[in-house]
């Protein structure tokens, strides 16, 4: 039959050259890759043959094999599952249609800082996993027929992973893909049953597929010559083969927990924390959740689809089910396996249907109790006996509401206060580390979902007046509130130095006020939502006439009553002076040192908030902000009968916006002015 020789896509061969010369420290993920391609391809079949039954052939039983040739320095993983035509293998091997390949090279040889092994954990990543194969290979042949195809129709690939491939057509009477690596010599010790099946027990025991290797038997040498190990003809299971989200807790080390974390999101890093559970009620469901410890390089990108791995009855139906978590959790990891889906479900549907509803209520519940226990642990010492860890029986319970389900606590495990202690001095960090990655995105949380915004508030952290650590919430801050203060004051900047060192912080900071600093870009937009903590409302300190309420005793506000009368005049001036800038001109007792500052309306937009709009090429309404002066100020007080008064009003009016990260409309004039002045 007719062989074609083609040449790999472009970025292919540059991918296989960067595999081939830089990944060498974790050479055995290619057994984790090849062996999860050929569950894949199982589940593939399994999927299809719902509909058409017939694609099983005479093999119902669905099995990847592993087996060696130490004669001919090759190892085969095979699979009965979907398998390929021809042309797949051309698409499929010789191209890669994920727009990730760039990011992957791009990430893979600009760091050489990077060992190998974090190199070598992004392999998969991108959907290049068959690729791993040629760390250890200098060939690769693939033969390979797709279900329900006729045997004349199989298809042979060849690559020595140099630029080129072969395909030709041959007869194969097994149904599915069979990859042969033809090792190098420095890759010997994968011709050994040892050590493939400790790298299959440590990356693909929770496979639902048995993984199936010859047995060996120790044979005695013959004519003084030693003995060897010599297969015997039968195949055995050498993984679990049951998926582990199935399996009883108590069954489940944290080893294999993290292990099988690594496995579904590629990620060298162990988990932070992990919710293991079965759902019983109305809708019925297994989830099996993760929170990561670092956050993905595309976690901004909306472009990219997250979410839980979907199963229903164990059959795979999608990677990323977006409809199971809202947008502000797409950090988590893990597998939902429901028993109530329609298995014929289409993506749309799926978004409507009352069980994902149910599913993604509960699932955003539980991972909301996750962080909750994690933010204890941050600050509750262990004899307290809060923030412990549940250790799950493992069996079902009922769900209290269709959507939740409580862990068992195994009553029978004593924990020593010793064992306390260290089991707290390991958790405490992980709250702060987990904000420190994913704070940003957990805020988005407030304006996606209302019905768990109180419970997202009380997770926020933030720095505040009296500690540049992110890690005030508003219950420390309420605790700490002055006697007489009904508010929580908070300021939003573009940095948390711009915010530090606003103008209006000094009446607070005079006063010893704590105020919140807020300088993330969601934060405008997340606070919008949320207008009060626990009844105490929420204040920004740049919005509005500064009222402090019983915080001012009377002589101070009759003081700044008498004040803000004999500058009417003043202030009538600088009002015609900055009619085309300000909306207004009033005297304030918000300031201590600095001549004048910007405020918003109370209701209305902030400058943070319509410069980031604008950035972002949306339309920002037209507002203009109130200018508020220091009436004891000593540049306010030169304003009066000075021969340059509307020269002095604009610079003073570019300053305050200059002090709050804004730019004057026209920096030109406001740099002919200073300098007039300054001559």
């Amino acid at each position: 039959m007719t062989k074609q020789k083609l040449s790999f896509q472009a970025e292919v061969a540059q991918l296989l050259h960067l595999v081939t010369h830089s990944l060498y420290s974790n050479k055995e993920i290619f057994v984790r890759e090849l062996v999860s391609n050929a569950s894949d391809a199982c589940d593939k079949l399994r999927f299809e043959a719902l509909d058409k039954p017939a694609l099983y052939e005479d093999q119902p039983t669905l099995e990847v094999r592993v087996s060696f040739d130490k004669a001919a320095k090759t190892l085969t993983i095979a699979d009965n599952g979907i398998g390929l035509t021809e042309q797949d293998a051309i698409e499929n091997l010789g191209t890669i249609a994920k727009s990730g390949t760039k990011d992957f090279m791009s990430k893979l040889s600009s760091d050489q800082k990077a060992n190998a092994s974090e190199q070598g954990q992004l392999i998969g990543q991108f959907g290049v996993g068959f690729y791993s194969g040629f760390i250890v290979a200098d060939k690769i042949t693939v033969e390979s027929r797709r279900a329900g195809v006729p045997a004349a129709e199989g298809v042979r690939w060849v690559s020595g992973g140099a630029g080129e491939f072969e395909v030709e057509r041959i007869e194969r009477a097994q149904r599915g893909t069979a990859v042969t690596l033809h090792l190098r010599d420095d890759a010997d010790e994968y011709l050994n049953a040892w050590k493939l099946k400790q790298i299959i027990a440590k990356y693909s025991d929770h496979i639902s597929l048995p993984i199936l290797m010859e047995k060996e038997e120790w044979k005695e040498g013959e004519n003084d010559q030693p003995g060897d190990m010599a297969k015997t003809g039968e195949w055995e299971t050498v993984n679990k083969a049951s998926a582990l989200w199935t399996r009883p807790k108590k069954d489940v080390t944290a080893e294999q927990y993290a292990e099988f974390y690594k496995q579904i999101s590629h990620d060298q890093e162990a988990p932070l924390a992990w919710s293991h559970n079965r759902v019983e009620g109305s809708t019925e469901y297994t989830q099996l959740l993760y929170i990561p410890a670092t956050a993905p390089y595309d976690l901004w990108n909306r472009d990219k689809k997250a979410g839980v791995k979907l199963y229903v009855k164990r059959v795979f139906i999608m990677d990323d089910a977006e409809a199971l978590l809202p947008s502000y959790l797409r950090f988590v990891k893990g597998v939902v396996d429901s028993a109530d889906l329609p298995l014929n479900v289409s993506r749309e549907l799926l978004q409507e249907s009352r069980d994902v509803r149910a599913i993604r209520d509960g699932s955003t519940k539980r991972v909301l109790s996750m962080l909750e226990d994690l933010a204890k642990k941050q600050k509750t010492a262990p004899e307290s006996g809060e923030g412990k860890i549940d250790i799950g029986s493992g069996e079902a319970v009922p769900a209290p509401e269709p959507t939740e389900v409580t862990d068992v606590v195994d009553k029978n495990t004593a924990t020593s206060a010793a064992e306390a202690a260290a089991e707290f001095a390991d958790e405490s960090g992980k709250y702060a580390k987990f904000y420190a990655e994913f704070g940003s995105v957990l805020k988005e949380g407030l304006g996606e979902d209302f019905a768990n915004r109180d419970r997202i508030a009380k997770l926020l952290r933030f720095a505040s007046t009296t500690t540049e650590t992110t890690s005030v919430s508003f219950a420390d801050y309420k605790s700490r509130m002055k006697e007489g203060q009904d508010a929580i004051y908070y300021i939003t900047a573009d940095s948390l130095a711009a915010a530090k060192n606003s103008p209006h912080l000094e009446v607070f900071k005079k006063k010893g006020i704590e105020v919140l600093l807020m300088a993330e870009r969601v934060d405008e937009w997340a606070l919008t939502y949320l207008t009060e903590f626990d009844g105490t409302p929420l204040q920004s300190v740049a919005k509005g006439a500064v009222d402090l309420g019983k915080l001012q005793d009377e002589d101070e506000k009759k003081a700044a009553e008498e004040v803000a009368e004999s500058v009417k005049p003043l202030l009538a001036k600088l009002k015609e002076a900055l009619k085309d800038k300000a909306a207004d001109v009033r005297s304030t007792t918000r300031l201590v040192d600095s001549p004048a500052c910007l405020v918003a309306d109370e209701h209305g937009m902030s400058g943070q908030l319509a410069r980031m709009l604008k950035q972002a090429g949306q339309n920002a309404p037209d507002t203009k902000p109130v200018l508020e002066v220091n009436p004891e100020h000593p540049l306010v007080k030169k304003l009066d009968g000075s021969e340059h008064f509307d020269d002095l009003a604009n610079i003073l009016f570019d300053q305050a916006l200059l002090a709050e990260g804004g730019l004057p409309a026209d920096p030109a004039a406001y740099v002919r002015r200073v300098n007039a002045l300054l001559v």
